[in-house]
C-alpha cells in the first residue's frame, strides 16, 4: 500500500507542478522516487509539525496544493488546532497523510501510536477522512481526495497485510463506500471494517455462515443511504477498526442505526480498542492481541455475540 501511495503521489506531482509535498522530517525512503523526479516540489519542514501545517495553509492560499506527511500521532493529533483553524476554517484544499495509524509503531509506545485520529477529526467541519485497506483502495482514496479540492485526511495503517481486492476493481466516481468484498448484500450478518482490519474481517467471515464483509475506505463524508444498503438485511452487525471504540467506525454505524429503520432489530458489536493506552511495548501482532484485535481473540469474542454458528475447527 505504501508503494501505491508513493506511485500516486509522484503521478499527481508530475501532472500538477503546483503540488507541494511537506514532511516533518519523516518518510525518507518512502519519498526517494518523489525527490528524484519532483525534487523542486519537496520541502522538509523539520520537527515542527504545527508550523508545517501553517506553511501548508499559506501555500494553499496562493494556489499550491500541499500534501502534508507525518506520523498519525503527529498529523493530525499534534497539529489538530492548526488543521481546524488554518485549513478547515479557511476552507482550503490540502491532503494530510497520517502514517502508522493505530498501533503500527508498537515498539515506540503510546506517544507514537494513534488510536483516536478519526474521532478527533470527525467533528471538524470541512474535512474528509479516508482509511484505505490495500493498494487498490489507496488509489481510490488518493484520487478522490485530490479531486475533492477540500481538506482531506488519509489514514495509513499496517500496510503489508496483502490485498483485499484481488482484482483491480474499478471504483465509481465519486467514491462509493462501503464496498462489499465478500458475501451477499442479503446476508444476515454484516462485518463492516476499515483500514487494516478489513483483512481480519475477511478471515473471520469464513468461520460463520451467511456473512457479508464490507470495507469502508472513506469514513467522511459518508452517505447514510450507503450504510443502509449494507445493513438492511442484517440481524447482527460487527464493526472492525484499529481505532478507539469511541468516535470511529463503530460509532458511525451506531449513530446510523439509531437514526433510521434500515436495520430495525439489528444488534451491533464494535470491535476496536477499548478506552486505554498500550501499557506494554512489543511487536505489532503482540499489541493487537493485547487489545483483543487478533483473529484468535476476536473469534472468541464473536462466538458470544454471533452464537454457535462458528464452524471453525
Amino acid at each position: 500500500m505504501r508503494e501505491a501511495f508513493s506511485r500516486c503521489l509522484v503521478q499527481a506531482a508530475k501532472a500538477n507542478a503546483r503540488l507541494m509535498l511537506l514532511t516533518g522530517d519523516h518518510g525518507y525512503a518512502l519519498f526517494d522516487d518523489f525527490r528524484k523526479e519532483c525534487g523542486s516540489q519537496y520541502l522538509n519542514a523539520g520537527v515542527a509539525e504545527q508550523n508545517m501545517v501553517g506553511v501548508a495553509a499559506g501555500l494553499a492560499k496562493v494556489g499550491f496544493y500541499p500534501v502534508v506527511y507525518g506520523l498519525s500521532s503527529f498529523v493530525p493529533i499534534r497539529v489538530l488546532e492548526q488543521i481546524k483553524m488554518d485549513l478547515c476554517y479557511e476552507g482550503l484544499s490540502a491532503l494530510l497523510i497520517g502514517d502508522g495509524a493505530g498501533v503500527v509503531y508498537s515498539y515506540l509506545g503510546a506517544s507514537h501510536q494513534s488510536t483516536e485520529d478519526i474521532a478527533a477529526l470527525r467533528s471538524l467541519p470541512n474535512v474528509s477522512i479516508y482509511s484505505p485497506a490495500d493498494a487498490t483502495e489507496m488509489q481510490w482514496c488518493f484520487s478522490d481526495a485530490i479531486d475533492s479540492r477540500r481538506t482531506c485526511y488519509l489514514r495509513m495503517g499496517k500496510a503489508d497485510l496483502g490485498r483485499v481486492h484481488l482484482h483491480e476493481a474499478v471504483s465509481p466516481a465519486p467514491l462509493a463506500t462501503p464496498v462489499r468484498v465478500l458475501g451477499e448484500a442479503r446476508d444476515e450478518i454484516a462485518f463492516i471494517a476499515t483500514g487494516a482490519m478489513v483483512k481480519t474481517a475477511m478471515i473471520l467471515a469464513q468461520r460463520w455462515q451467511g456473512v457479508s464483509v464490507w470495507s469502508v475506505p472513506r469514513l467522511k463524508p459518508l452517505n447514510p443511504d450507503e450504510i443502509d444498503r449494507c445493513i438492511a438485511a442484517s440481524r447482527k452487525i460487527v464493526t472492525f477498526e484499529e481505532h478507539s471504540i469511541h468516535g470511529g467506525l463503530g460509532a458511525i454505524v451506531a449513530e446510523r442505526l439509531a437514526a433510521c429503520d434500515a436495520a430495525r432489530g439489528a444488534t451491533l458489536f464494535s470491535a476496536g480498542i477499548d478506552n486505554r493506552f498500550s501499557e506494554l511495548c512489543g511487536s505489532y501482532d503482540y499489541l493487537m492481541d493485547r487489545h483483543g484485535l487478533s483473529a484468535e481473540k476476536l473469534q472468541t469474542r464473536l462466538r458470544a455475540f454471533l452464537g454457535d454458528e462458528d464452524r471453525s475447527i
